[in-house]
């Protein structure tokens, strides 16, 4: 029962990949030009870590300096607080210009079709 519940743990903090409906990737449509969940875009990505860093960072500074200068706490923690708004209103939601440079991946191969491969009499491709 011990390694039971262990394994449980493990799973939970380890955060297992399972394979579902919602995780395979699916085709685009013709009609949109929006991407869907599996198109990537390395370069967006790349800015968006920059620019919660640099945001983030700005804010914790400004509300440092500003917060010393007052010796108010509570305006530091506010100005740090709507610092982490701003950061969250600009990273978080899919904007355009994070999509600008989309990989353009290989399409999906069939290998299956052209083998037959017999292992130990059972076909397998």
């Amino acid at each position: 029962m011990a390694d039971q519940l262990l394994e449980q743990v493990r799973d939970a903090v380890e955060g297992q990949i399972v394979c579902d409906a919602l995780s395979r990737p699916r085709p685009r449509p013709r009609h949109t030009h929006q991407p869907l969940l599996h198109d990537k875009d390395f370069e967006g990505q790349r800015l968006a870590d920059m620019l919660s860093t640099v945001l983030l960072g700005a804010a914790g500074i400004i509300a440092f300096i500003v917060g010393y200068m007052a010796q108010d706490i509570r305006l530091t923690l506010y100005i740090g607080l709507a610092g982490t708004a701003l950061t969250f209103l600009v990273v978080v939601p899919p904007w355009p210009f994070y999509n600008k440079n989309p990989e353009g991946w290989l399409p999906k191969y069939n290998a299956s079709s052209q083998y037959n491969i017999d292992v130990d009499g059972e076909k397998v491709g």
